[in-house]
């Protein structure tokens, strides 16, 4: 006779008031079986995984405990089907940019809300410790983000925190350190002695061009003249350097450099002092435990990371802890507070300030190969040095029009200052009353105070700030308190499963400002206030946001086969008007888990199956303005005594949040004892009363010329694919592959009040198109005949004539940019993205590797264009210049280089788009631990050592080009991501 035993064990942790639990069910000594109920976090509490009915993909600590990331965000990145990430930049302590389930607005903000321990954080993400984190979960449609309503439209990352479990106190020491270097490879650019000759046929070309009648000869000895320096008759040089030591009028004679001219000095790299290799560190200390009572967890941690470009770091330090106490069999407490600092230097902000004489990025990328960022002797060419030693920088004064004269962003660079200074408290208490064995009344309360200090300094020997020198300061505090009070009831009968939510939230957020700017240096190395003589700017401000919100639950299965869902949410906001200021989200679904059935309950084959269901929506007030129902005015326009006040910025009272109604339908399945897993699911989501910046004439006296209303609907939809297999898997050995890829296709359906389209830069708003579609100048090509530069000519020109319109090939161009059509190109959003990996263990080793992908879509790649300009006066080149029109039947997609008609070659147009299709291996780490029985004897419980790296390796369509920087689509001179290597050891006692 066989013995049966029943055993019913549960393991429990508690984050911020949040249970999750996991219950063994059954125990058949016979098969010695564990069948464990998996367990995840969801909105307010915790759910059994085979009974969700909404989009939750969980992401565990040891995914992401090995690599070496400074935010949570990078740990996002390929984690889950339908989530895309615009990487963060190279700046140590960056976070990447997220959007789930596609573009959920196009006014206000498209990041999702995050949620740490049961209340929400808008805080840095860097400021929570990576390795403090047991888990996150991202929520992707209504059924599982309804709860947080006028917050949610954009979905939710759910933030869990480490816990301290019963039994043996476990104490454990992590350290790493590795190099910083640049991830993505600059673009190809021209060397020294090719430059000259281009240079010069831009200006042959475009002085024959415009004086034919002179003949070839003379065009050709203009060129050889004013390339460096001209003279009286001709006028000023264009590139005003020559680094050769020729006569600078006899440089390139025929378009063909010198053959006797050398180098006067090399020391032309402006990129070499700027960018080097950077170092990174960093610390990890916990030590966690508890009693049949109480259970604890605490940590510190350090990282100090120096980036690849010069006087740019991140350095944090972190320190948590974390209990949580039965006190009595009916009551439960538990608290956590988290102390962070941080601080660093902060290099430029690229994208801000693009195209910014102290852009690092820009004027080392764009900065012609034939000039030194040195000064140079005039007789001898050697470098010169002051009397301390230091060398002594070019100031750019013999420098062409496109190579920013009068500046040296490299000593700019070294003199100015940006420091930041960040003091984070995050606290979370509960406590959970068990009023009878069906009932939990329990409270949050979350409190956050972020504290940020920003000093700068400008120069007073060079740029912006000379030669007073400047300096200013600011400070902001952000303080959020969230208050939740939730009722819940969970019974069985028999089969029937029944949990009910009742809760109640408030939500407070304070922001304060304060601004100092003064200029007129008095004494050297002192960049404190006092040290300047004239107050230019002083202000400050305070804003209040408050929300209230009161939401339930309803959760039904039956037998863990059939499943219902209902929540409904009534949120408040202070950021509209108080006739428009509450609504109600809401959100139902249903899930029929077919394995559960009799006949499947047998099956060696298929060893989950569930299709589930939800509609719902959900809210988006997360907008630029505290007060978007209140017309503003500016302070602080005073002339001398007089005060002075100007229109600010007008509102519309009526406006309110953007809505989103989303479906979703989703396929989940596992296969030979979930040896193969994963899911398909279809979503659609629809936002409604999308704000837009409607625009107005100028006539109105409106500032900014738009006022912003609620005009607007567009769709988001597509299919997610996920798929995790275990190949191999026995005592000694498994190999794992996962993959996931997502589709999506936006369209706007609709616009209101009168409105047709919306113009923004490279993009046209218009009903039937994406909000990322391409509106430029058509670009046809180059002529073979002559090389100038072609587009497909503008209807309101199709029946004029003029010179600079002709047929090439029975169509019809312009060789005038002016004249050009508009028209759709295309469309930022890729037709497939996603991620793939493995990991593979063989005994005590342990390999993972991460890759991310996307196919499909167009990037404007501005940073090229500016390469490619068809006469550069002083500003770098691609080598794809060399592919330029130069002999009449040439076919080529390159221009001739032509002073004259270079404004059309540069114009913005549909010729920069380029695929946005890549490849990056985006982490990988290999591992060794040691086995216990080794390290027992020395009183150790765990020992691994480590590699990891991040950013590896990528491949895109063109050298130099980074797709993943924005999600519409654009480039900008930024600082591009990292690429990190580290190596480390763990230790646990």
């Amino acid at each position: 006779m066989k013995l049966q035993l029943s055993l019913l064990t549960a393991v429990l942790f508690f984050a911020g008031g949040q249970t999750v639990a996991a219950q063994k069910a059954k125990r058949d000594t016979t098969q010695e079986e564990h069948k464990i109920d998996e367990v995840i976090v969801v909105a307010y509490g915790s759910q059994k995984k085979e009974t969700l009915v909404g989009s939750n993909t969980e992401v565990k600590a040891k995914q992401f405990a090995d690599r070496p990331i400074s935010s949570i965000g990078q740990a996002i990145d390929g984690a889950s089907a339908g989530v895309k990430v615009s990487t963060g930049t190279g700046q140590p302590g960056s976070s990447p940019s997220i959007q789930i389930r596609g573009i959920g607005s196009y006014g206000i903000t498209t990041a999702p809300l995050y949620v740490v321990d049961g209340t929400v954080y808008t805080g840095s993400l860097a400021a929570i410790n990576p390795n403090d984190i047991a888990s996150f979960n991202i929520l992707k449609d209504a059924a599982s983000t309804s709860l947080y309503g006028s917050a949610a439209a954009n979905g939710v990352i759910l933030i869990t925190t480490k816990s301290g479990r019963k039994g043996k106190d476990s104490f454990n020491f992590g350290m790493s350190t590795g190099y910083v270097g640049r991830s993505i490879p600059e673009y190809d650019r021209v060397n020294v002695h090719q430059y000259y000759p281009l240079i010069w046929e831009a200006i042959r070309n475009g002085r024959f061009a415009s004086n034919p009648a002179l003949g070839l000869a003379a065009a050709n000895n203009y060129a050889s003249i004013v390339l460096v320096s001209g003279n009286t008759a001709f006028g000023p040089g264009v590139l005003k350097t020559n680094v050769f030591d020729v006569d600078p009028h006899q440089l390139v004679i025929d378009g063909v450099l010198n053959p006797n001219a050398k180098l006067k000095y090399t020391d032309l790299d402006w990129q070499g002092p700027l960018i080097n290799t950077g170092f990174r560190q960093n610390y990890e200390l916990n030590y966690s435990g508890g009693s049949n009572t109480t259970s604890y967890f605490t940590s510190v941690g350090y990282t100090n990371e120096t980036g690849y470009l010069i006087k740019s770091d991140f350095e944090r330090f972190t320190a948590r802890l974390k209990v949580d106490s039965q006190v009595k069999s009916w009551l439960k407490l538990g608290t956590s507070i988290s102390g962070v600092s941080s601080n660093g230097n902060n290099s430029v902000d690229g994208v801000d300030n693009n195209s910014s004489y102290i852009n690092p990025y820009r004027w080392t990328r764009t900065m012609g190969p034939i000039y030194s960022p040195y000064a140079h002797d005039l007789n001898t060419f050697a470098t010169l040095y002051d009397g301390a030693g230091n060398v002594i920088y070019d100031p750019g004064s013999l420098r062409g029009a496109d190579a920013a004269a009068g500046r040296n962003v490299i000593q700019e660079t070294l003199l100015n200052k940006d420091i930041s200074k960040n003091y984070y408290i995050i606290s979370r208490a509960y406590a959970e009353i068990k009023v009878d064995p069906y009932l939990t009344l329990s409270t949050n309360v979350g409190y956050d105070i972020r504290n940020n200090r920003r000093s700068t300094y400008g120069n007073r020997i060079i740029g912006d700030s000379a030669p007073a020198g400047a300096a200013e300061k600011i400070s902001f505090s952000e303080q959020t308190l969230t208050w939740n009070q939730l009722l819940n009831y969970k019974r069985k009968f028999g089969n029937h499963n029944f949990e009910y939510l009742l809760g109640h939230e408030n939500y407070k957020f304070t922001y304060e400002y304060l601004y100092g700017y003064k200029k007129g240096q008095v004494v050297d190395d002192n960049d404190e206030l006092i040290n300047f003589v004239t107050p230019s700017t002083l202000t400050s401000q305070t804003d209040n946001y408050r929300k209230e919100g009161v939401f339930s639950r309803l959760n039904y299965d039956y037998n863990s086969k059939y499943m219902l869902s209902g929540s409904i949410r009534w949120d408040g906001s202070s950021r509209f008007s108080k006739d428009v200021r509450w609504d109600s989200f809401w959100s139902v679904g249903a899930g029929w888990r077919i394995k559960g059935e009799e006949f499947l309950k047998d099956s060696n084959l298929i060893s989950d199956l569930k299709l589930r269901g939800s509609y719902g929506e959900v809210g988006n007030d997360r907008t630029d303005s505290y007060y978007m129902y209140k017309s503003t005015y500016s302070l602080g326009y005073n002339n001398a005594q007089e005060p002075g006040i100007l229109f600010g910025f007008l509102a519309d009272p009526t406006i309110t949040w953007e809505t989103n109604k989303q479906t979703d339908v989703g396929v989940d399945f596992g296969f030979f004892n979930n040896r193969i897993s994963g899911s398909v699911e279809y979503y659609n989501r629809v936002t409604e009363d999308l704000i837009f910046p409607v625009p107005l004439p100028v006539s109105s006296g409106v500032p900014n010329n738009n006022i912003s209303r609620n005009v607007g609907t567009m769709y988001n939809r597509g299919f997610e694919f996920s798929i995790n297999a275990d190949v191999i898997k026995n005592e000694n050995f498994t190999w794992n592959i996962n993959a996931n890829a997502s589709t999506l296709k936006n369209e706007v359906t609709e616009l209101s009040n009168g409105i047709k389209e919306i113009i923004n830069g490279s993009k046209k708003i218009s009903v039937g198109h994406s909000v990322y579609d391409y509106w430029l100048r058509q670009w046809y090509g180059v002529d073979p005949a002559d090389g100038a530069p072609l587009f497909l000519v503008s209807d309101d020109y199709a029946g004029t004539t003029a010179s600079d319109i002709r047929t090439v090939n029975g169509t019809l161009v312009t060789t005038n940019f002016n004249k050009a059509k508009y028209d759709y190109s295309g469309t930022a959003i890729p037709n497939l993205f996603g991620s793939f990996g493995t990991a593979i263990t063989y005994k005590q080793w342990a390999l993972s590797a991460m890759f991310t992908y996307q196919l499909g879509g167009k990037t404007y790649d501005t940073n090229y264009a500016t390469l490619m300009s068809s006469y550069s006066q002083g500003g770098a080149l691609s080598t794809d210049i060399l592919n330029r029109w130069t002999t009449p039947g040439q076919i080529t997609d390159t221009p001739a280089l032509n002073s004259s008609t270079y404004t059309s070659s540069n114009a913005a147009s549909s010729r920069w788009l380029v695929s946005s299709d890549f490849i990056t291996f985006r982490q990988a780490a290999l591992s060794y631990s040691f086995s216990p029985e080794t390290l027992s004897q020395l009183g150790i419980s765990g020992l691994k050592i480590l590699v990891s790296g991040e950013n590896l390796w990528s491949k895109t369509a063109r050298k130099g080009l980074e797709p993943a920087q924005a999600f519409n689509g654009t480039t900008s001179n930024r600082y591009t991501p990292a690429r990190i290597v580290t190596i480390g050891f763990n230790i646990s006692f």
